[in-house]
């Protein structure tokens, strides 16, 4: 049985990129791509490494309404992952722009998740940039307003996938990267969690990314956390 993950490749190299994706895929639900493979590649590109695995589309989109929507049909007029995403910072106005795009120009087969508080930040992040009050009270606004405009569902990090889970209901989609597996050095994420521990709390999927494709074998590694899962 596959893992609900999804192998974050971040990289800007077309052969490694595929060579990772075919490594992991056995194990896993998907692959993520993100901004730096998409500039680089496009939408070829993409297509080349996710042709037949489900894909999150990574692009973090954020820009006045009339610019994400018209983006994201540009997008999924090529493409059709599984996920994309906005951020959820945009504003209502933007996020139900967003969902009605993403609804029209897939056919309902893309599910939109907004952007709450990037894993890489803390309270203290957050008070720099004026957001006061602690970062679990800015993931659950945003997670609402997100709801409230049609999202599907969410990114978060794994502090918050229990009280979202609990606030949210059954049926939203939280996206949970700041995944490591016991042990691992926690590197540039601040709110980590391991999979099991993850998914427990109520995540639907993870994205995972350094301790897959970092490792010697990518393919055990992608398999040996689909066991520790399991």
């Amino acid at each position: 049985m596959k893992a609900a993950v999804f192998v974050a490749l971040d990289t800007t190299d077309l052969a490694r990129a595929k060579a990772l994706a075919a490594a992991a895929a056995p194990h896993v639900a998907g692959v993520k791509l993100g901004m730096e493979f998409f500039y680089a590649h496009g939408a070829a590109g993409v297509r080349e490494v996710a042709d037949d695995i489900p894909l999150f589309l990574d692009l973090k989109l954020h820009d006045i309404p009339n610019t994400v929507a018209g983006g994201l049909r540009a997008v999924l007029s090529q493409l059709t992952p599984r996920y994309i995403n906005v951020h959820a910072g945009g504003g209502p106005e933007m996020l139900m722009r967003a969902a009605e795009a993403v609804a029209e120009a897939s056919g309902g087969k893309t599910r939109i998740i907004a952007v709450t508080v990037l894993t890489s930040l803390d309270d203290s992040d957050l008070a720099a940039v004026g957001q006061q009050g602690p970062a679990a009270e800015q993931v659950l606004r945003l997670a609402k307003l997100a709801q409230q405009q049609c999202c599907h569902g969410v990114v978060c990090s794994p502090a918050e996938v229990a009280m979202l889970r609990r606030e949210m209901g059954p049926d939203f989609d939280l996206v949970v990267p700041g995944i490591r597996p016991a042990g691992a050095d926690a590197q540039d994420q601040k709110r980590i969690m391991t999979p099991k521990d993850a998914m427990t709390a109520g995540a639907t999927a993870l994205v995972i990314g350094r301790p897959i494709t970092g490792a010697a074998d990518p393919g055990e590694a992608a398999r040996a956390i689909a066991a520790s899962m399991a």
